[in-house]
């Protein structure tokens, strides 16, 4: 019987590095381009510490994903408690590299499964705590829940967001100046005019 393979610890500094260049990678060169030999090139290392460290490339994927996962839960907590939290709400989601991230991992969830479910999994955990915030935000605003269904806003903000920052990702801008100013329109109407972060 052989003993399981040992894995660095957690909180090591050189995993840190690894998940770090992997994100580099994923974001400069595609999720294709993330392999062992170019992660630990690009962070320094020798390439066998990817396997010390992630018992596959799989893992390191995972975690990959869930680091961004938790600090984009942590984040989003923080802009839906803004003064402006619709506004927040679609600034946030309107980072391009953000969204590049999140092509890239729904581009690798195409060929593994594992991928697939920790982002649907993920991705209902973002939903849930969007939609907590959104029906007192929108009650707050007077919008009636029948008319415009919370989880329908969330869906509005972050589909169309995403498809904006994908196209101009690809040189396509057609219809984008009107769409955002169409809602800044809404976001004016129902927010006021941006209240600057003095932060």
């Amino acid at each position: 019987m052989t003993s399981p393979r040992r894995i660095g610890a957690p909180d090591a500094k050189n995993r840190a590095l690894l998940l770090d260049a992997a994100e580099q990678v994923m974001l400069e060169e595609g999720y294709a381009a993330v392999s062992s030999r170019r992660i630990a090139k690009k962070a320094g290392l020798k390439p066998p510490l990817v396997y010390y460290y992630f018992r596959t490339m799989d893992d390191l994927f995972l975690e990959l994903f869930r680091r961004r996962a938790v600090e984009g839960l942590e984040r989003q907590a923080e802009l839906l408690k803004s003064p402006q939290p619709l506004r927040a709400l679609w600034e946030f989601s309107i980072a391009a590299e953000g969204t590049a991230f999140t092509m890239e991992f729904v581009a690798l969830a195409n060929h593994r499964k594992v991928i697939r479910a920790e982002i649907a999994d993920y991705s209902e955990r973002f939903r849930a705590a969007q939609l907590e915030i959104m029906g007192n935000v929108l009650q707050e605003y007077g919008i009636d829940p029948k008319t415009c269904p919370p989880a329908a806003a969330l869906v509005l903000i972050t589909s169309l967001s995403r498809v904006l920052v994908m196209e101009e990702s690809l040189g396509v801008f057609g219809g984008h100046a009107e769409t955002f100013a169409l809602v800044e329109e809404y976001l004016v109407r129902l927010e006021g005019g941006r209240i600057e972060d003095t932060n």
